[in-house]
């Protein structure tokens, strides 16, 4: 299949670097809730919010690697690099 270049540069230039800043985003979520779960141990109410923003990273990191996985599958489909 012939490689598309403008496919190639929206993936290379806009794309790929959105999903690296949203994977970023969600391993600092998950730090943070862990910051929040460890720094509030005697705190019922810090515990569960620090759990619920680790739930969240890890779904968010989850979505983001699927969403680079997809993004590969339909580049190699299409012919894009």
């Amino acid at each position: 299949m012939p490689d598309i270049p403008l496919l190639d540069n929206i993936n290379q230039v806009i794309i790929n670097p959105i999903i690296g800043f949203m994977i970023a985003l969600a391993v600092v979520w998950f730090l943070y809730g862990l910051f929040i779960f460890l720094a509030g141990l005697d705190s019922e109410d810090k515990r569960k919010e620090g759990q619920k923003h680790m739930i969240w990273g890890t779904i968010g990191l989850f979505i983001m690697i699927s969403v680079f996985g997809i993004m590969q599958v339909v580049c190699t489909t299409v012919g894009c690099n």
